[in-house]
């Protein structure tokens, strides 16, 4: 089972032109610690292609959230941007298969 299945919602924007931020949304305290626990930031920074040490990480636990943030592989809105809103990358992440 992949990770989108397990959780509430999946969302990722921009925060600002050089960064993203992917949004996990748990259902409840039970299915954060599970998240949390089994998310490995290794694998969001393989499925990226980035160094581990660039991705911020945030476990949320009063709102069961967990927010990852990275720079953008390219400039908001240079010609080689294909996410100009940083939508797509979400899609991604409720791919990633858990450990």
């Amino acid at each position: 089972m992949n990770l989108g299945q397990k959780v509430r919602k999946i969302r990722s924007k921009n925060a600002g032109p050089f960064w993203l931020t992917i949004d996990i949304f748990c259902h409840d305290k039970s299915n954060f610690q599970n998240i949390k626990r089994r998310l490995n930031t290794h694998a969001i920074a393989q499925l990226f292609q980035i160094d581990v040490p660039q991705i911020l990480r945030f476990d949320i636990e009063a709102l069961n959230v967990i927010k990852l943030s990275f720079p953008r592989p390219h400039i908001q809105g240079n010609a080689h941007d294909t996410d100009m809103h940083g939508a797509s990358y979400a899609t991604l992440v409720e791919e990633l298969l858990l450990d």
